[in-house]
């Protein structure tokens, strides 16, 4: 979202701070379910689109709905701005194998530098929207006796795994990215610089 916004700027549409803190309130309260069920009601298209998983998102397209009485596919028009600059998307590949075995071994070195001690110092706050995140959610199951802890180490590399394979679907909703085989920084480096240097030649 924040990507999108640098690079094709965004569309005008309303925001109430009053109704951001009552949804707010609401999910702390009811979880997301009622929201995603309200959402479902009042705009199937975005509902049938959007992450479901995606708290911040389901929470802002309710808020525009009830703030303007409009679905908020209607309001996002997604037309792309003018910028005062040029945009250049690269993407690091790599293989489906190491880049999971990557973030197998990322997992298993947060849990060595403390993750399960920062998920505890933050369990009275597990009620927070923001608290529903990979790594603590597994967590908070195992403090609760749900899992025991290799299973809660687990679930995180799994559900870290399934958020790369999201990451890699929204990249390549940018059909114009340079897509980079990773080797090592300096070989990335060096295939970069080269992109801008034909870019710069064919101006």
């Amino acid at each position: 979202m924040f990507v999108d916004a640098l690079c094709l700027g965004l569309d005008n549409i309303p925001t109430d701070p009053v109704m951001k803190q009552q949804i707010q309130s609401e999910v702390d309260e009811n979880g997301l379910a009622p929201l995603l069920a309200e959402l479902e009601e009042k705009d199937f298209e975005y509902f049938k689109q959007v992450d479901q998983q995606n708290a911040a998102r389901i929470m802002r397209a309710i808020e525009v709905i009830r703030i303007t009485g409009k679905t908020y596919t209607e309001l996002r028009k997604g037309t792309k701005k003018e910028r005062p600059f040029k945009v250049h998307r690269f993407v690091l590949d790599h293989p489906r194998e190491v880049l999971y075995e990557r973030i197998n071994l990322r997992v298993d070195l947060m849990m060595e530098a403390g993750l399960e001690n920062e998920a505890r110092s933050v369990e009275h706050l597990r009620h927070l929207t923001s608290m529903n995140t990979v790594g603590y959610k597994e967590l908070f199951a195992f403090f609760d006796g749900e899992t025991d802890k290799q299973t809660a180490i687990n679930l995180t590399k799994q559900n870290s795994r399934r958020y790369a394979k999201r990451q890699l679907t929204w990249l390549r909703r940018h059909p114009e990215s340079h897509w980079i085989k990773f080797t090592d920084s300096q070989s990335v480096v060096k295939e970069i610089l080269s992109i801008f240097e034909e870019n710069r030649s064919v101006r």
